[in-house]
C-alpha cells in the first residue's frame, strides 16, 4: 500500500469521527468558551473543518508564509454552515491527496511567519501533522461539549454517553 493510499484510508476513518462530532455543536453555544485563554466553540469547531484544506495547501505549495498569507477564519455561526463546510473542506483534501504523486511526499515544506520559522518538514511529514491537528483539535472540542453536558460520540469505540454510563 502506498503512502498515499495509507493517507486516504486515514483521511476517511477521521473524516467520520470528525463529521459525527461537528453535529453535536449546538448552535445556542458558539460564543462559549470554558476559560478565558481558550478559544470560542466557534473557532475551535471551524478550525477542525478547516483542517483537511491544509493537505491542499501543502501538496500545491512549497510554503505557507503567515507574514504574507494572514490566517483568516471562516465565519459560521451555525452547524448546518459548519457541517457543509467541513465536507467541502474534506472533499478537496481528499480530491488533492487522491491526484497527488508519491514523489511529491518528500519534497520539503516550510511554515514561517516572515523570518520566524516554526517548522520544516516533508510534505508528507505536514500532512502527518495535519491529521495530528485534527485528532487533537477534535479531543478539545469533546472536552468543550462535556463541560457543557452535551453527549459525545465515540472516536475509536463507543464513549460513555454510548454506553450509557
Amino acid at each position: 500500500m502506498s503512502q498515499i493510499q495509507i493517507f486516504l484510508k486515514e483521511l476517511d476513518q477521521e473524516a467520520e469521527i470528525t463529521r459525527k462530532m461537528l453535529a453535536c455543536v449546538p448552535n445556542d453555544k458558539y460564543d462559549w468558551k470554558p476559560h478565558r485563554k481558550s478559544m470560542t466553540i466557534k473557532s475551535l469547531a471551524t478550525h477542525i473543518a478547516e483542517l483537511p484544506t491544509w493537505v491542499s495547501i501543502t501538496l500545491h505549495t512549497d510554503e505557507l508564509d503567515f507574514a504574507t498569507s494572514p490566517y483568516k477564519p471562516v465565519d459560521i455561526s451555525n452547524t448546518k454552515d459548519l457541517l457543509s463546510y467541513f465536507e467541502k473542506s474534506y472533499a478537496d483534501g481528499r480530491s488533492d491527496l487522491e491526484n497527488a504523486k508519491e514523489e511529491e511526499l518528500s519534497k520539503t515544506w516550510t511554515m514561517r511567519n516572515g523570518d520566524d520559522i516554526y517548522t520544516v518538514s516533508s510534505k508528507a511529514e505536514v500532512i502527518r501533522m495535519t491529521f495530528n491537528q485534527i485528532v487533537h483539535h477534535r479531543a478539545q472540542l469533546g472536552v468543550f461539549l462535556r463541560l457543557l453536558d452535551i453527549p459525545i460520540p465515540g472516536s475509536y469505540g463507543p464513549s460513555a454517553d454510548e454506553m450509557g454510563l
